[in-house]
């Protein structure tokens, strides 16, 4: 009977040393399992990382223009003259006769008067071998927004020169498109557009195709002459001007 007591006891330790192995080694494996997901979730981002990688490597980088034809919606006409007598009086007399032959000039073409206003004056005096001269130089100008009568009075600026009035250089009609910031959305989204056709035409040449934007960097709006005459001295500048951008983009190729 003492025996069979001894072996049940030993049967229970036994059994309780089993029990208490199976438990560690449960426990064992529950970090292992850990390192092996974090290893599958890194590989993962490791491999994505590469595919973005190489993603990002493949570019092209394209020009887009845009260009538009607009009318001038501003014109600015400054007027320089001057007069040279011996004496102060008669020069400044000599300026302000110019000055009414030029008021009444621009009210004959339909300009009110308040359409012409001053904006400067100089004088000068001379001597020459001990005889004093003055200079009165006088500037006036011209401002409106009715473009097709300011160039009325552009083609009959002769009458002027008819009336005795000598404009000296520096005088001339200057035509200016002031709603650039209006067009300015539309022009970018066309210079884009053309942009994005020159990229897929690369990819297609070269088995890829087009994906998002990398970067984008717009250049200056640049107003000209539309037919290439910016004015000056002794030549007529035009109303009708062409606006231009250009932009330069990086597309993703995929």
């Amino acid at each position: 009977m003492t025996m069979s007591g001894e072996d049940s006891d030993d049967a229970r330790e036994t059994q309780g040393h089993a029990r208490r192995f199976l438990s560690r080694g449960g426990t064992a494996l529950l970090p292992v399992s850990i390192i092996a997901a974090g290893l599958i979730v890194g590989g993962w981002f490791i491999g994505d990382g590469f595919r973005r990688a190489k993603v990002a490597d493949r570019a092209v980088t394209v020009r887009g223009l845009a260009e538009r034809e607009v009318t001038a919606d501003l014109a600015t006409w400054t007027l320089a003259y001057s007069a040279t007598a011996p004496d102060l009086a008669s020069a400044q007399a000599s300026v302000d006769r110019d000055s009414q032959s030029i008021r009444a000039f621009f009210g004959e073409v339909g300009f009110p008067e308040d359409a012409l206003q001053p904006t400067g004056v100089n004088v000068q005096s001379f001597t020459n071998n001990g005889v004093v001269s003055f200079t009165v130089r006088q500037r006036m100008t011209l401002r409106t927004t009715d473009i097709a009568r300011a160039q009325k009075a552009v083609k009959r600026q002769f009458d002027l020169v008819r009336r005795g009035v000598m404009l000296e250089e520096g005088s001339g009609m200057a035509y200016t498109f002031t709603r650039l910031n209006a067009i300015k959305p539309e022009m970018v989204a066309a210079a884009t557009k053309d942009a994005r056709a020159a990229a897929e035409q690369f990819a297609h040449d070269s088995g890829a195709s087009v994906d998002g934007i990398k970067t984008a960097s717009q250049g200056y709006f640049e107003i000209t002459a539309r037919d290439g005459d910016g004015g000056g001295w002794g030549v007529s500048d035009t109303p009708y001007k062409k606006v231009r951008v250009v932009t330069t983009i990086d597309f993703y190729l995929r």
